[in-house]
């Protein structure tokens, strides 16, 4: 029996994992906080759907984040994985108060990333005879489907390692393109400010991941 288990305390991943989940929570609430005292800018629909779409985005970059922080025995992957978790919460906070301060509903009724396709640059609303799906819109932003993070979950060792990088450089290169979007056809000056940095922030991440994917000789 572990020791930890004779003196009844958790082992010390779990501590570590803990440590993560509340860190991350603390970035969330500093992300929304961080913006009071700052007159909200008129915001256009650009604005408003990427707001919403990338606290849903983030979301889950934060939870395979946490996946892998809690699983890798990589110390360069452990250290990725936390800063994007953090990072992505603090972010998610501010665009949540963003949707505060501009008086919408956090969710809208309109099928997400529609407000990508105001200016003809994209076309991610199902222009064709049949809408795209939820599914098919969630890919198009670079989001790991339901079998991508199960296998992620039971997936060990490098393989584990060398799926989770895969998923998140997909991940961040949709985020890269509704970032890409957001400066073109939105009119907050905070929206494309908080999206530059997440542009430059998830250039570096995917950069580092695919050093790993190097080193590891993902396949």
């Amino acid at each position: 029996m572990a020791d930890e288990e004779r003196s009844g305390r958790p082992p010390a991943w779990a501590l570590a994992a803990l440590a993560v989940v509340l860190v991350a929570g603390l970035a969330f609430a500093v992300g929304r906080f961080s913006t009071f005292g700052q007159a909200p800018s008129g915001p256009n629909a650009a604005d408003i759907g990427f707001a919403r779409d990338m606290q849903m985005h983030h979301a889950q970059a934060v939870e395979m984040a946490m996946i892998q922080y809690r699983a890798t025995d990589d110390d360069e992957l452990r250290l990725i994985s936390y800063d994007i978790a953090t990072a992505q919460s603090q972010q998610s906070g501010q665009m949540f108060d963003w949707i505060e301060d501009w008086g919408v509903p956090q969710r809208g009724s309109d099928p997400i990333m529609q407000w990508m396709s105001a200016d003809g640059g994209h076309d991610h609303g199902g222009s064709g005879a049949e809408p795209a799906t939820e599914d098919e819109l969630r890919a198009a932003m670079g989001m790991a489907g339901d079998a991508d993070l199960a296998a992620l979950r039971t997936a060990t060792g490098t393989e584990r390692d060398c799926l989770f990088t895969d998923l998140m450089i997909r991940h961040h290169a949709g985020a890269l393109e509704m970032v890409d979007a957001v400066q073109r056809l939105g009119s907050d000056p905070r929206v494309a400010r908080t999206a530059g940095g997440m542009a430059e922030s998830q250039q570096r991440e995917i950069q580092a991941l695919e050093s790993v994917q190097t080193r590891l000789a993902c396949g």
